[in-house]
């Protein structure tokens, strides 16, 4: 006999623990099925963000920008040191730290919400009259069933060809973040928000970095006048970035603990060049985890990626079959799935849940930041459509003058007739936050103009952001 509930939910990463506490809250019986395991092999939810992600990435990156704070920049504040040393061992072990109060942060919220956990992965067995049987193969195999599936199950790192993850040479992000120490040499291929967020980790250590990338352009996806000052800054930092490349053979020579890997590759101008590294990174995206679901069971269907195919509203071909997060179309982002999670468990229950694509935030978290929301100059270009633009530089911004911090600045796109905040591009200190409240303003159909009539705490950066709102009419008051 199988267990009976009125949701299952397989995965519990952002998109899959979210969608089972919202269906609780709405009065269903849920059960969450998950398989991540800890070192000690107990349940670890939180997916692919709370484990090797989001999180943990976030924790080394504020070791690493404090100890680099220590070494070049206390002595403008008057703050005398001895050699400063980093304890690498220490802190991966801070990073665990944090990652296991995340995952015990969910397991309590699903005993508070009274979700039913399964450690185990979860399967299709067949559908059955009123619903689906799910297969649990944890320690113990179980079934269970329901009337209504949400498919949470993330994305894997892509692999180059031929080169697989061995997590000690050639790294994905699960490795990169385990590093025991500081290499002297480290590549990366790919420029995207993983490869420059672990560049930046293990530069600041004292690890020489290079980074190949195959674009002819620097973060094809911001704002090119964004992606032009932050690429500034980071050559200032030493992090090397080599553009327009291609890949060839990738190499890993082993001689007991020193180990080595050769990249061969051809420059963007067509020169053949060899990187040697200790480690390397490969950064090239990810693909949807669909593989163990048994979809050919019931006939779910997948697009030629891999992904759960579904429509405007996270239905899949299958009737009371849902589909969230990475494993389905849009950016692979944890609060992307978040909404779409919130909203499946709310049109379930015969709501209307809403997820706006075009009000997404991304955020990349180097140093400086690296934030965005809606469309980019050269997206209007292309569009035809009639803009106005104004920026301000953090440089003339009294708070970012004294936290020692004035790299780059945020920058407005406003139609050119009715004033709509089209989109707001930043790079700086803090613009993970500050980007939020672009959001809300272009949720709302604000104009630069309301943004630029908002009072701003001072001094603060946020000013930044009514300034270039300011900047759109040409009335800046502080540049």
């Amino acid at each position: 006999m199988s267990k009976q509930f009125d949701v299952i939910v397989i995965g519990a990463g952002p998109g899959g623990y979210i969608a089972a506490i919202r269906a609780a809250q709405l009065g269903f019986n849920v059960a969450c099925i998950d398989e991540w395991k800890n070192a000690a092999g107990g349940a670890a939810p939180g997916g692919t963000c709370t484990n090797v992600g989001c999180i943990p990435s976030k924790a080394l990156l504020q070791s690493s920008e404090h100890f680099e704070h220590a070494n070049l920049h206390f002595a403008d504040h008057g703050i005398s040191t001895g050699k400063v040393e980093m304890d690498v061992a220490k802190m991966i072990a801070r990073k665990e730290a944090i990652v296991k109060q995340n995952n015990d942060g969910i397991l309590y919220l699903f005993k508070k919400n009274k979700v039913a956990f399964f450690h185990g992965r979860g399967s299709f067995v067949k559908a059955v009259e009123g619903g689906y049987e799910i297969k649990v193969a944890g320690k113990e195999e179980e079934i269970l069933s329901a009337k209504q599936i949400v498919l949470a199950t993330g994305s894997n790192a892509r692999a180059l060809p031929g080169v697989p993850f061995d997590e000690e040479n050639v790294l994905s992000n699960d490795g990169a973040l385990s590093l025991g120490k500081a290499p002297k040499k480290l590549g990366l291929i790919g420029s995207g928000v993983i490869g420059l967020e672990m560049g930046s980790v293990w530069r600041r250590l004292g690890t020489e970095v290079t980074v190949l990338e195959g674009m002819d352009k620097f973060l094809p996806v911001v704002d090119e006048q964004i992606a032009k000052e932050a690429k500034k800054a980071f050559d200032k930092q030493g992090l090397k970035i080599e553009l327009g490349v291609k890949v060839g053979e990738v190499k890993v020579s082993k001689k007991g603990k020193d180990s080595k890997v050769s990249v061969a590759y051809t420059n963007a101008k067509g020169e053949a060049q060899t990187l040697d590294v200790d480690k390397l990174i490969v950064s090239i995206g990810r693909t949807p985890n669909t593989n163990g679901l048994n979809a050919e069971a019931v006939g779910l269907a997948l697009d030629e990626r891999g992904c759960i195919v579904v429509d405007d509203l996270c239905k899949t071909n299958l009737p009371g079959v849902w589909a969230v997060g990475d494993v389905v179309r849009g950016p692979m982002l944890a609060h992307k799935a978040e909404e779409e999670a919130v909203a499946v468990a709310e049109r379930i229950a015969g709501q209307h849940g809403h997820v706006n694509f075009a009000t997404l935030p991304s955020v990349i978290y180097t140093s400086p930041e690296v934030a965005w929301v809606g469309r980019t100059e050269q997206q209007l270009k292309e569009q035809g459509v009639k803009y106005k633009a104004g920026t301000f530089p953090f440089l003339a911004n009294g708070r970012a003058r004294a936290l020692g911090d004035t790299t780059g600045m945020v920058k407005f796109l406003a139609d050119a007739e009715t004033d709509e905040i089209l989109g707001v591009h930043m790079v700086g200190p803090m613009v993970s936050e500050l980007i939020s409240e672009a959001v809300v303003a272009m949720e709302f159909k604000a104009s630069s103009e309301d943004i630029a009539r908002i009072c701003h705490a001072h001094p603060s950066l946020s000013e930044s952001t009514k300034e270039a709102a300011l900047a759109v009419d040409k009335r800046t008051l502080n540049f």
